[in-house]
């Protein structure tokens, strides 16, 4: 119930005794409410003129970084009394400097300066309107505006600098990168020997076997190095990365994806990104900084979500090139493992990325017995898990957050892992 219609209706009560008792107090007891309303009724607002000017400091940040916004707020109306302005901000900014919102006067034609200053971690914010509430001295009647502005901040989310990872697919692209592709030509490792060709340089001959053969010349062949296409698939499902009321591990998995394309891109790959969550985002693979920019700016707006339709795992095979690189970054469910194996015997070279939930969440909780002997529990079915994967071929990195993600990555990715080396995998000549 409204103040007004409260004074009202007591208003209407105190006379209605008066009369009905014939007692003149209850009509003195009226008339204070009288000329409360009616004072309120004589300077209440009128409709709001206003107009808005915002200047955003920064529109593309890193995040912890201070950006500024400065508004200036003009009165084309009548004088307003007490006028209320606040700035609608999302949950991730903090405002460090100053208020997201003022209580001021304003006389016709006068100007307000306002200033504050925020920080943030990822995500990207619109600014739609700032709310404007005029009301008499007495705050009975009020008059509420949405006042359109224009600006927005892109928090980038932080991409650790991952020095090599080495991959090894089954087919790689024509340009050259530092992959090898299981093809004789320019390159720095050995690959065999070849009869010379005119053109062949000095260097390259192999007089060893060349003595061995007085009617031939034969010439030291090296392997090829190129590019690949990667994918990079970020799960975002909720009930995967939600952990508790307000604990999320989907931040460490976001950090893992830009930092794993950022380094891809660096070594010449082509790169896409799919994010899979409550829909399916998907970035067509692209080169270089550009890319880099594009991948980023999805990773800024991502945000878990559920979906019926995406429960479980369903990759479309055709958003990657067949026998192509795939890094899957999740927490992993049980469940995942059969999907994830199909990709892998479909002949994708499959590295996943698991950020640890279970330790994760154990050293936010309370430390004691109970907790510690769940998480022994948990962490023996995530280790039979993980341990799944990798007797189907997949390349497994179980990243404890406590650590630093390029340390781990490193020690992890940074040679392909036994099985591959064995085989030789590579591209088909």
């Amino acid at each position: 119930m409204t103040r007004i219609l409260l004074l009202g209706l007591l208003l209407f009560a105190l006379l209605l005794g008066g009369l009905a008792t014939f007692n003149a107090g209850w009509l003195e007891l009226a008339i204070p409410l009288a000329v409360y309303l009616l004072a309120g009724f004589l300077f209440a607002p009128e409709r709001i003129n206003l107009t808005v000017e915002r200047r955003v400091g920064a529109e593309r940040v890193a995040p912890g970084l201070p950006v500024t916004v400065e508004l200036r707020i003009t009165n084309h109306g009548p004088f307003i009394r007490e006028l209320l302005l606040r700035d609608p901000l999302p949950g991730f900014l903090t405002v460090t400097e100053g208020s997201a919102s003022r209580l001021v006067s304003l006389k016709k034609g006068q100007s307000l300066h306002w200033r504050y200053t925020f920080t943030g971690q990822r995500g990207f914010f619109q600014f739609g309107s700032l709310r404007a509430q005029a009301s008499d001295l007495f705050g009975l009647l009020t008059v509420r505006q949405s006042l359109p502005t224009s600006g927005q901040i892109l928090i980038l989310p932080m991409s650790p600098r991952v020095r090599r990872i080495a991959i090894r697919t089954r087919v790689t692209r024509v340009y050259s990168g530092m992959i090898p592709a299981r093809q004789g030509g320019a390159g720095i490792d050995f690959f065999g020997v070849r009869e010379y060709q005119p053109g062949d340089p000095q260097h390259a001959v192999n007089w060893r076997v060349s003595a061995r053969h007085p009617q031939a010349l034969f010439a030291n062949e090296y392997e090829q190095e190129r590019v690949a296409d990667v994918g990079v698939i970020l799960d975002a499902r909720r009930r995967v990365n939600q952990l508790g009321a307000n604990l999320s591990i989907f931040d460490e998995s976001i950090l893992a994806a830009a930092s794993l394309s950022d380094a891809f891109l660096a070594s010449g790959n082509r790169v896409g990104l799919l994010v899979y969550g409550q829909f399916i985002n998907w970035t067509l693979p692209g080169y270089g900084k550009q890319q880099r920019e594009r991948i980023l700016h999805a990773l800024a707006r991502a945000a878990p979500g559920d979906s019926q339709a995406f429960a479980g795992i369903y990759i479309p095979g055709r958003l990657f090139p067949a026998k192509s690189q795939i890094v899957f970054i999740s927490p992993l469910l049980d469940e995942d493992v059969s999907p994830l194996v199909r990709l892998r015997a479909q002949g994708y070279s499959l590295i996943v990325v698991s950020p640890n939930a279970v330790r994760f969440e154990t050293a936010a909780l309370p430390q004691n017995e109970t907790i510690q002997q769940a998480a022994r529990i948990l962490s023996l079915q995530r280790r039979i898990t993980l341990q799944r994967l990798r007797h189907a071929g997949v390349q497994v990195v179980d990243w404890d957050v406590a650590r630093p993600f390029e340390q781990v990555v490193e020690s992890s990715l940074s040679r392909p892992p036994a099985f591959m080396r064995a085989i030789g995998v590579g591209n088909a000549p």
